[in-house]
């Protein structure tokens, strides 16, 4: 008897239906699996009888077939096993075949039929949906993560034996149902982190919020404890929310990549990604052989961090520069090709130096002739180039940490990011763009018009303070976005003059 169940194959954040053919009949036993099955999935033959008889139904003793259509895309994953052995018991005549077209079924099977979690529930939903498909049947741990989408009724399911009363109609599975907007809501009104907790540091923290409020990248430079990593955990507390569009986007990339904790549905605030100084150049931008997202897709609609930046491997380094410009990466393989998106913030930091005093207003610095820039220079120029705010973090005086001074905290300066960027969405309505920081450089000549004396002002800042050329356009987006903070529509020679102010690496002379 020939039956077909469905399920589904995730190819970076999309999926396609894959059509799961069973016949069982007259013949020798044997088994057999076709269509370009993985080590993962030709080994579910194990699992499937050995769930299927510890549940008390019975592997058919002859001839089967599986055929996993198209057969020509190769499946990867052990989430067959639920489809394939509801397939097999159907075919037997163990579980009827009339409503086997109307789901998804997916999920990884144990020996007693406990069915495990899985990857990539919400891509699979979405498709499933977009298809047609009444409903999915999935592991209960992913569930909720699929009930994020409507018009799908999503079966979250312990054991074999709960799918297979449901198909004979001997017992009812309870429907997951999630109230999308409005947890999507209470869960963006939480945070870990305030500005408010930051003492002194003034000056970083306007860095923090023009960055946030243009989307630039930053580099932060200081000595060891001088609050650098403290600031970085606190900017997705001041960037915009995540819009609901974001969230579902965000969210994919998250469960693909199997970092969606069990019983969770969206992600309801922006990534912060911290990656190790020891990562791989896989690891950073995604890879392997079935290609997975990396560090800089996780951090997609957020934050990336790199602390210590010169301590990271060079060519690390140099495959972000082009994720950076496009806000996407493309991972080839000989057989597939797939694309994440990787629209992120770079946050970075470094000490000063190797022994992190240079510049230390009280502690002195023991490097030798030659060695700042040295250390500085592991870090290549185009990389820096892509870096519109360089910020030196200077230590918190004793006064300052002891005092009783209440400081902006996080809602407050997010209402003035707001501001800011409900600016530039209005200024970019009809271009892809959404951001200052997105600028081109032949936008930049149409929107970051100045005025002689601001001209006058770049000029002899550029000369006197030996910045390089390629500042110019840095500083004129900075610029933009500090007239866009403060509600100029011109860019103002103060607004300019702030902006020269974060640039500290392009001095000539900066490192001796």
């Amino acid at each position: 008897m020939l039956v077909k169940t469905y399920g589904s194959a995730v190819y970076g954040v999309d999926a396609a239906t894959i059509t799961i053919e069973v016949s069982s009949g007259d013949g020798q036993l044997n088994y057999f699996m076709v269509g370009l099955p993985d080590n993962a999935v030709k080994e579910s033959w194990h699992r499937m009888e050995t769930a299927i008889k510890h549940n008390g139904y019975k592997m058919p003793r002859t001839k089967i077939v599986i055929n996993l259509a198209p057969a020509d895309v190769r499946k990867e994953g052990s989430a067959y096993d639920l489809p394939m052995a509801i397939g097999i018991l159907a075919s037997s005549n163990q579980v009827p075949e009339e409503e086997l077209n109307k789901y998804i079924i997916m999920g990884e099977l144990s020996l007693d039929g406990t069915i495990i979690p899985m990857r990539g529930a919400l891509p699979i939903a979405i498709q499933a949906r977009k298809e047609g498909y009444k409903g999915f049947i999935l592991p209960k741990q992913n569930a909720r993560e699929a009930a994020i989408v409507n018009n799908l009724d999503v079966f979250g399911v312990d054991n074999l034996a709960e799918v297979v009363n449901f198909l004979r109609g001997d017992a009812e599975l309870t429907k997951t149902e999630v109230d999308t907007r409005a947890e999507f809501s209470d869960g963006q009104s939480h945070n870990e982190y305030d500005f408010a907790d930051v003492k002194g540091q003034e000056n970083i923290k306007r860095a923090m919020e023009i960055a946030a409020a243009g989307g630039h990248n930053v580099i932060l430079i200081g000595p060891p404890g001088a609050g650098k990593t403290m600031l970085a955990k606190r900017l997705p507390t001041i960037l915009p929310p995540l819009t609901l569009p974001e969230a579902l986007e965000t969210t994919k990339i998250h469960s693909v990549a199997g970092r969606l904790t069990k019983n969770t549905g969206l992600v309801y605030q922006r990534p912060f990604r911290s990656p190790h100084h020891t990562i791989s150049d896989a690891g950073l931008v995604g890879g392997g052989s079935n290609p997975q997202p990396g560090e800089i897709s996780l951090a997609h609609n957020g934050v990336l961090f790199l602390d210590e930046l010169p301590e990271f491997k060079r060519t690390v380094l140099e495959v972000m520069r082009q994720p950076m410009e496009e806000r996407k990466v493309t991972i080839s393989r000989s057989k597939v090709s797939v694309t994440y998106p990787a629209s992120f913030m770079l946050i970075a930091s470094m000490n000063p130096c190797p022994c992190g005093y240079y510049n230390h207003p009280e502690k002195e610095c023991v490097c030798g002739p030659g060695v700042v820039q040295k250390y500085l220079a592991k870090i290549s120029g185009p990389l820096l180039d892509r870096i519109d705010l360089h910020v030196e973090v200077t230590p918190v005086a004793f006064k300052e940490l002891s005092g009783e001074r209440k400081t902006d905290d996080s809602s407050t300066i997010r209402e003035r990011v707001l501001r800011a960027r409900a600016i530039q969405s209005k200024r970019f309505e009809h271009n892809a763009i959404h951001s200052n920081a997105q600028m081109e450089a032949k936008a930049v000549q149409q929107i970051c018009t100045v005025s002689d004396v601001s001209r006058t002002l770049l000029s002899k800042a550029m000369e006197r303070l030996q910045l390089s050329a390629r500042a110019y356009d840095r500083i004129l987006k900075v610029s933009r976005t500090i007239a866009d903070l403060a509600a100029s529509t011109d860019i103002q020679p103060e607004h300019i003059a702030e902006a020269i102010q974060f640039r500290s690496l392009d001095r000539e002379n900066w490192a001796g």
